[in-house]
């Protein structure tokens, strides 16, 4: 409808994943601790948050919308307010329903749903508003997206099983281990807190902190080896565990008793995490040729018209050409058979990219009709 560009996306995002630091701050300091609340947000905000709040990407605004919902979730078991109760219901399924990855953190719930002292007829209303949140969730990723797959038969992702994760996990395991010990807060400070803050729970017997962080940790796991080599290949999928690291970082650098020292190393640790990120400050050059795609599609093709680019499982190139179509493996480019099968579905172009392909000792029976430095496109 506006054209392309990125900056209206990275604002809708920026704006909800600060808000969703908001009510992570109110979920820490009205529920766990007013001690370290802010440290905890503090250490959120310049996590990998800080990378992917600003990126078009739903990781941070699904959980940030679900931060809303466990925080009403939580209020209404003290409350007993059905509007709280109606708007845990709302944000939690919205924020499920943009990733499902953050459906771990509703183990939270376990606390109040086993709590004695909370009346029944609290607990029941609360388990049928989140049957509706899991039942809408369920549907969408088990029946309405394995509809969708069957119909265009392009899904980007495939989950493995629990088998198949835990060979593809361990076969990466130093890359997996970085995703925790470096990536997610971007910090070997906050690493090394971390595992303090971990120690001090167990020392001091925290029985019910112990309960919800191994919940937590055992179903984010099972997560991890759903994902299988995805999980360590891509840094983002580690967000939704960030801020159970931050809470547990926080609270083990609470237990420092010289507030010089505290304070200190706060601010240490937070100018290390944001120094590691100042990349993503910087646009790639080396990338910018990319954006010349949608101008050479107009000038070899309709709007309407399907294409081909190689680029792997990646679809990145295939938004900048605006065209629907396939992305190839180099294999795929290869194989006359299968470019015979795409030709007979609609596709009317191939697009090849230079950098990730040697075109020279190719021998394709097309005409040529674009070639630069960085790609040569056919028609077929």
């Amino acid at each position: 409808m506006f054209g392309y560009a990125h900056w209206y996306g990275r604002l809708i995002n920026l704006i909800i994943s600060s808000i969703g630091i908001f009510y992570f701050y109110k979920i820490v300091h009205e529920y766990i601790s007013t001690k370290f609340s802010l440290t905890a947000s503090i250490l959120l905000l310049c996590s990998i948050w800080f990378i992917f709040s600003r990126k078009s990407m739903p990781d941070t605004f699904s959980i940030s919308i679900l931060f809303i919902g466990i925080y009403y979730g939580l209020s209404y078991f003290r409350s007993q307010k059905p509007i709280h109760l109606l708007f845990y219901l709302l944000f939690a399924s919205i924020g499920i329903l943009c990733k499902i990855p953050g459906l771990f953190l509703l183990g939270v719930f376990v606390i109040p749903i086993f709590d004695s002292n909370i009346l029944l007829k609290t607990k029941i209303y609360f388990s049928i508003a989140s049957i509706f949140v899991l039942g809408c969730v369920f549907f969408w990723y088990f029946n309405w997206v394995p509809y969708l797959e069957s119909i265009e038969g392009n899904q980007l992702y495939f989950p493995r099983s629990l088998k198949e994760g835990w060979i593809e996990v361990m076969d990466r395991i130093g890359l997996t281990a970085e995703r925790f010990y470096f990536s997610s807060m971007q910090s070997f400070i906050a690493f090394l807190f971390f595992v303090l803050g971990l120690f001090f729970i167990v020392k001091t017997k925290q029985k019910t902190g112990l309960l919800v962080l191994s919940l937590l940790s055992v179903v984010f796991f099972l997560f991890v080896l759903k994902t299988g080599y995805v999980f360590p290949l891509h840094s983002y999928y580690i967000v939704p565990y960030t801020p159970v690291m931050a809470i547990v970082i926080a609270y083990g650098i609470n237990q420092l008793k010289n507030n010089t020292w505290k304070y200190g190393l706060l601010v240490l640790l937070c100018i290390e995490a944001i120094a590691n990120q100042q990349d993503d400050f910087r646009f790639k050059q080396s990338e910018a040729y990319k954006l010349e795609l949608e101008s050479i599609a107009d000038n070899v093709s309709q709007p309407n018209d399907c294409i081909a680019i190689n680029g792997g499982e990646s679809p990145q190139q295939l938004y900048f050409t605006h065209r629907k179509g396939w992305r190839l493996s180099n294999e795929q480019v290869l194989d006359k058979e299968f470019i015979d099968s795409i030709i007979k579905k609609g596709c009317k172009c191939l697009f090849l990219n230079k950098h990730e392909l040697d075109t020279t000792a190719l021998n394709l029976e097309f005409e040529v009709v674009y070639e630069d430095e960085h790609y040569i496109v056919y028609k077929l």
